[in-house]
């Protein structure tokens, strides 16, 4: 799926009259993933050198693949620099690795809490990539009145 198809299928939706963010179709997800230390070693920006050798996760390869080809759109969400922009598209390329886009400049540190008006999940990798599964967890939320709604 290329950049255009992903415009394709957005779906625009409108509320009192008024455009509001298009969103995805029913099944099709938006996948941010980092790359240190999920798809592959686990490299400092302060050793780009290391990025070349960088072993890659043979699961996270054939999983990431998997939802590509089942239309989900895959985005890299990395805290390398755009200085790394290069030797990490031509090291997914050697790798097989098939993908939309690559957001740089993630901020540093983990404990991320991300902050959106659309639905967001989150999956903490943990080694080893597979098909997901459903688990109830306890989580902050806005305390908007609407605690039992997604």
């Amino acid at each position: 799926m290329k950049q255009e198809d992903i415009e394709k299928n957005l779906q625009q939706i409108t509320e009192n009259g008024e455009h509001l963010s298009p969103i995805l179709p029913e099944g099709i997800k938006n996948y941010l993933i980092d790359i240190d230390g999920t798809i592959c070693d686990d490299i400092p920006n302060e050793e780009p050198e290391r990025m070349v050798t960088a072993a890659v996760y043979p699961d996270a390869l054939v999983t990431l693949n998997k939802w590509y080809d089942e239309g989900h759109i895959i985005f890299f969400f990395t805290s390398r620099t755009e200085a790394h922009r290069e030797i990490t598209e031509t090291w997914l390329k050697e790798h097989g690795f098939k993908y939309h886009g690559m957001l740089m400049g993630k901020p540093r540190g983990g404990n991320y809490h991300w902050i959106d008006n659309h639905l967001v999940k989150a999956t903490r990798y943990r080694g080893k990539f597979t098909d997901l599964i459903e688990k109830a967890v306890t989580i902050q939320v806005f305390d908007d009145g609407k605690h039992d709604e997604l």
